[in-house]
């Protein structure tokens, strides 16, 4: 029996007085409230006003900011559902897949759990508290200000400008603003509800891990849990059988108990492989639980045959990070991953276009970021299918967490959830405890490195890890600065660096053996930016609207550094700032496109000195200001097109000069020879600057030869190239800035 709860339900707004939540377990009083008005489920109470009409568009001017005023409110979702049975012998079951974030649970009027994390569900056994015919269901969200002022905050608990409230609170940090994402605290049954029966006899943990894996065999390593009520266990069974077009394993188990562990050799196993390497082959495994001949439980679903592992050496002068697939190095391509929407209700409808968009650009590789989410399983399935790998950070980004186990329990709950969601996913490579919270430490300049070590990376997520998802590496922080090192001397870097032109030292000569994030901005289409800057405020662009999408916190400061960062990004590449909205947009799509191209080919041309580059960012999560090469409306930036072709697996590419040449290179990212054919011309001349072939071996890079152009001589050279006959296309400019914009615009039409 299976029963959705999703839809309308009756919402409540109730303003808490005093800053402080009410005393959890009683239920609300929703005789004296604010505003009584529909909600949907799965929703955010902020977008169930705006439909009501009580509150603008949020993502319109500055309108997010109205939306303060109910930080101090707790919102009370209500509803009635009918149960036509129970079924006899099982349990029923209330679960949220997601509740934002503080809450009480009622059933029936009978308080039955009190949650305190977004983001993992919760479960409870409501069998003795339904009965047939009409159930009432309340959850009362409680304001998650009020509830982090409760707390005490000594003088080394530092949030991310200074928004020290997150680090007691189990929420995504970027609600409470971030660079990325607007200051909206958001409320609401972002995921599924749903009531539903299960047996008691029944499959509680299957799992899946490969310790080794090549073309002759496969090591696959399992994991099975039941529980039952029955005293004997001699009738149990377990059954597992894999299929992946003709390939097939299959194996059976006799346990002795209800927890048992080993391991599976596959013969000529189809073996899963990141993009431009190989075949992302995915086999279908169903296992059953018999007792006797009876089939009492099943799960089936999709994992794939390989081995990942990541080798670092922090020894200056050979530092390196990089990931292994079946004993191959692989080359990582790929962009970090941020929420799809700042309303988290929204996220899952947008991720499948996202995931389209990092496939066509090339990416072999996600991170998905620390400030955000921990996404709906629909992202893993479909980065499976496509072989993109996941570089997971979990929840925590750029803050102080506790780390005096005040904490632990909520952290380990959730942990363990996500892990056992997640952990048979072969796209995952990576967990990271967080998003540069060793980097922000640093920045604080602290006597001794005792005071910046993270008890929560080193100590209990290892913990976590090992029980739940032992197969899989691990790194301290997202860039991890161990004692003695700074950050310009390890070898995963985050090189956001001045800012300034995107080639000069800081990323040039970045000593990086990986970059885990690095971007430039790019100002939006215009006809995105008419969608939520209004008219009077188009252009110019220093005012409040546009700050307000930068995304400042235009309560502590008057100004908007990002936007007048853009514009000076702008005057450094062509001296001088447009006076049209137009012709801003197009130039600052230009200076970010070359930026992030020059970016991904600079790491491409020190491979394997440097095994990859995670650029900032694919797409926004609202209407923004940004790194992103894709808006938020799914236009698509210059730097989208530009970083399509720089990520082809096979690429020639023009690199820096070096004396009186630039040297021409060819990268080969396969596990296929390559037979390469190229014609390099001028875009203005259509004059050939050099043409040849050259036969490149997998995983391999050469230089082919040098190109006799001064330095200081501006031109576009065209690279059209063939690989195994199929064409291909890239350019690079030559010189220095200042460039014209009249000929910018000319070589962007060769371009294109």
């Amino acid at each position: 029996m299976k029963l959705s709860l999703n839809g309308t339900w009756n919402l409540y707004c109730i303003e808490e007085k005093g800053g402080k939540n009410p005393r959890y377990g009683w239920p609300p009083d929703t005789e004296h409230c604010l505003h009584t008005l529909e909600a949907q489920v799965p929703g955010n109470a902020q977008l169930d006003m705006y439909r009501a009409g009580l509150t603008p568009d949020p993502f319109y001017g500055d309108n997010y900011y109205e939306y303060i005023k109910y930080e101090n409110c707790s919102f009370a979702y209500c509803r009635h559902f009918d149960v036509d049975e129970i079924p006899e012998g099982e349990e029923m079951i209330l679960r949220f897949d997601g509740i934002d974030t503080v809450a009480d649970v009622f059933v029936n009027g009978e308080w039955i759990g009190h949650p305190e994390d977004m983001f993992v569900e919760h479960e409870w056994n409501v069998t003795n508290v339904l009965r047939k015919g009409e159930n009432s269901v309340c959850v009362c969200i409680y304001s998650a200000m009020n509830y982090v002022r409760a707390r005490e905050y000594p003088v080394g608990m530092i949030g991310t400008a200074n928004r020290n409230q997150i680090s007691y609170i189990r929420k995504a940090p970027h609600c409470f603003g971030w660079d990325i994402a607007p200051r909206i605290v958001t409320v609401g049954l972002w995921r599924d509800v749903t009531l539903y029966s299960r047996k008691k006899t029944r499959l509680t943990q299957t799992y899946f891990a490969v310790s080794s894996a090549n073309e002759g065999a496969a090591t696959l390593r399992w994991a099975f849990r039941f529980a039952t009520e029955t005293t004997d266990l001699e009738e149990f069974r377990i059954t597992v059988d894999g299929v992946c077009g003709e390939s097939t394993f299959s194996f059976r188990i006799k346990p002795n108990f209800t927890s048992m562990n080993g391991a599976h050799t596959v013969r000529s196993p189809k073996l899963w492989w990141p993009k431009g390497y190989g075949e992302p082959n995915l086999y279908t495994v169903t296992t059953r639980l018999w007792q006797g001949e009876e089939i009492v439980d099943e799960k089936t679903e999709t994992i794939g045959l390989r081995s990942i592992r990541l080798e670092r050496d922090f020894t200056p002068g050979k530092q390196k990070f990089c990931f292994y697939v079946n004993n191959t190095p692989v080359f990582c391509r790929g962009t970090n991953w941020v929420p799809m929407d700042a309303f988290h209700s929204r996220a899952k409808e947008r991720i499948p276009a996202a995931v389209k968009l990092v496939a066509e650009a090339g990416c072999n590789i996600i991170r998905c970021w620390g400030g955000g989410i921990y996404e709906d399983s629909l992202l893993y399935d479909l980065c499976d299918r496509e072989g993109i790998m996941i570089w997971q950070d979990f929840a925590m980004g750029n803050t102080t967490y506790p780390q005096d186990g005040s904490i632990d329990a909520l952290l380990s709950d959730e942990i363990e959830k996500f892990l056992c969601r997640v952990r048979n996913h072969p796209c995952i490579c990576l967990y990271a405890s967080d998003n540069e919270i060793d980097q922000k430490n640093m920045a604080f300049e602290y006597p001794e490195y005792r005071v910046r070590y993270n008890r929560i990376a080193f100590e209990l997520l290892p913990k976590l890890l090992q029980a739940h998802d032992p197969y899989r590496f691990y790194v301290r922080s997202s860039p991890e600065v161990p004692d003695g090192f700074n950050l310009e001397n390890v070898p995963e870097q985050h090189t956001w660096g001045p800012r300034a032109w995107y080639k000069d030292p800081y990323y040039r000569d970045c000593t990086a053996s990986f970059i885990g994030e690095a971007g430039y901005h790019g100002c939006p289409a215009p006809e995105s930016i008419r969608k939520y800057i209004p008219e009077e405020d188009l252009w110019p662009m220093r005012n409040r609207s546009w700050e307000a999408h930068s995304t400042e916190d235009l309560r502590y400061t008057n100004s908007s550094g990002r936007n007048y960062l853009m514009e000076k990004q702008v005057g450094l590449l062509f001296a001088q700032i447009p006076k049209d909205l137009e012709t801003f947009s197009f130039l600052s799509q230009i200076s970010q496109a070359e930026a992030l191209k020059f970016f991904i080919e600079r790491a491409r041309a020190m491979k394997w000195n440097r095994t990859g580059i995670i650029w900032w960012n694919m797409i926004d999560c609202w209407p923004q200001i940004s790194d992103a090469v894709v808006d938020y409306y799914y236009v698509k930036k210059l730097a989208y097109t530009w970083i399509a072709r720089s990520q082809t697996p096979v690429l020639v590419f023009v690199g820096e000069a070096s004396g009186w040449q630039y040297p021409l290179y060819i990268t080969n990212d396969t596990r296929e020879t390559a037979d390469v054919s190229y014609t390099i011309t001028d875009a203005d001349t259509n004059v050939t600057v050099t043409q040849g072939s050259c036969t490149v071996s997998a995983g391999d890079k050469v230089k082919v030869c040098g190109l006799d152009i001064v330095i200081s001589e501006k031109r576009c050279l065209l690279i059209d190239y063939t690989v195994n006959g199929v064409p291909y296309r890239n350019h690079y400019l030559t010189g220095l800035p200042p460039y014209d914009p009249t000929q910018m615009r000319h070589w962007a039409d060769r371009i294109l």
